[in-house]
């Protein structure tokens, strides 16, 4: 079942850079963009869940190790040459950003924070990639995505300082360094998406982590005390072969068709799904603002879509 996975992802390649894409491969695109979105929407449910049984050190390793030998066994099987030397920096940026950076970042944030309160935060990501997508590769939005872009943001910043009431937290700074990171591991990928297939991407750069993840884990593991429970194992697995494979394959894919911005966007939606899915699975309370912030969210992700750069 693997390998035949490993097959599809690599028989639906991106097209080149330069070569105009389709609208059809754009719907495609932001249909797998919009996946991504909803696999990474369960990461701090999930993470959530592993803290039951994991300590957040050991979490993130073990994760980065499982995923790895997934992303592996896929390179293997399909005998993937290895990238060449121009391509190894940027995925060097995917490994630190988005395969250690944000996952390390944001599992010891929700030691102390719930994860409502994660995920509006974190619904900073998508004008954070955004904003370092434009610096890093040229882009040129048009006034009324960075309008929406901006509107979205706001909203979702306000819905922050309501919760919080207004104190960062030593969580919140982990969480505003985890969205530097991300956001910069994204538009690495998005980019290194245009010449290569987005699974390897992200395939490679969790390769590139395994010689220190495997020790890593051990470390850990020796260290911090293991309680295996449903909910523990359950989590682990979602965040490993979920959040940190299957979905940065659809995510990075989704980028490379419809745009880095764009892809970005579709993200505002993340926090209010994961706000969904934190009442459905962890019981947290959900308050008044929320669906206020939801509609204001979609609207802005409807503007954003339909906007041309």
């Amino acid at each position: 079942m693997l390998l035949r996975s490993c097959m599809r992802v690599q028989s639906s390649a991106t097209a080149p850079t330069g070569i105009a894409v389709p609208a059809p491969a754009k719907s495609f695109g932001t249909l797998q963009a919009a996946l991504g979105v909803a696999a990474f929407s369960l990461t701090f449910p999930a993470t959530a869940w592993g803290l039951e049984g994991f300590g957040p050190w050991s979490l993130v390793a073990v994760r980065s190790v499982l995923a790895a030998l997934i992303a592996a066994g896929c390179l293997a099987a399909l005998r993937v040459p290895v990238p060449s030397r121009r391509d190894r920096p940027g995925l060097a940026v995917v490994a630190v950003g988005v395969v250690v950076g944000f996952p390390l970042l944001t599992t010891l944030a929700l030691q102390t924070s719930t994860t409502a309160h994660a995920a509006v935060v974190v619904g900073l990501l998508p004008l954070t990639t955004a904003l370092l997508s434009a610096l890093r590769m040229g882009t040129r939005p048009s006034r009324t995505f960075w309008t929406a872009a901006l509107a979205g943001a706001a909203a979702v910043v306000a819905f922050t300082v309501q919760q919080s009431g207004g104190a960062l937290t030593t969580a919140d700074l982990y969480l505003f360094a985890a969205l530097l990171v991300c956001a910069a591991g994204y538009t690495e990928g998005g980019r290194l998406a245009r010449v290569m297939p987005g699974w390897q991407v992200i395939a490679w750069a969790l390769v590139l982590c395994l010689p220190i993840g495997v020790p890593a884990a051990a470390l850990a593991l020796a260290y911090e005390p293991v309680h295996l429970t449903a909910h523990s194992v359950a989590g682990l697995l979602w965040v490993a072969a979920g959040s940190q494979f299957l979905g940065l394959v659809v995510w990075y894919r989704g980028m490379a068709a419809i745009g880095i911005p764009k892809a970005s966007q579709l993200q505002l939606a993340q926090p209010l799904l994961t706000l969904v899915w934190s009442v459905l699975l962890l019981g947290e309370h959900l308050t008044v603002a929320a669906p206020l912030t939801a509609a204001a969210v979609l609207v802005c992700i409807a503007v954003t879509q339909r906007a041309r750069g």
